[in-house]
């Protein structure tokens, strides 16, 4: 599961990704803080962390499961990637999946990729709490 947020958009970002193996068994969370992106951004960026992971867990076989109509239906070619920004990590992450000996990208709804999300919305709380708690440490 993959998944980006943005606060605003462009906002405040975030991507997360949730690992499992073939029997269902959570291997790892990930997310990470983005700055200030566009939410279509932070899903690639939650993608490519995922994809990243997967190949150094070993993983040869993948199915990724994200909310996104719009990185679904690009990754599958369904739509042209026409923003420029969105164009280099959609080629990022052909690379990657090219590693992989097979995969499926599925759309699932928005309540079905919750723990991504969650990973998502963590990383954005966790930047934006350290950054008010070290503003109080400063004044």
């Amino acid at each position: 599961m993959v998944d980006g947020a943005a606060r605003g958009n462009p906002g405040e970002a975030g991507c997360g990704a949730v690992i499992f193996d073939e029997a269902g068994t959570l291997l790892e969370e990930l997310n990470r803080y983005l700055g200030t992106a566009t939410n279509n951004v932070a899903e690639y960026e939650g993608l490519l962390m995922g994809l990243e992971g997967v190949l150094r867990l070993g993983g040869k076989k993948l199915r990724v499961e994200s909310d996104s109509q719009l990185l679904v239906r690009q990754l599958n070619g369904l739509y042209r990637v026409k923003d420029e920004k969105l164009k280099r990590l959609y080629h990022k992450a052909l690379g990657l999946l090219r590693r992989l000996e097979a995969y499926c990208i599925i759309h699932v709804a928005r309540e079905h990729n919750r723990l991504a999300d969650r990973q998502a919305n963590r990383a954005i709380d966790t930047a934006l709490n350290k950054g008010s708690r070290d503003k109080g440490l400063k004044g």
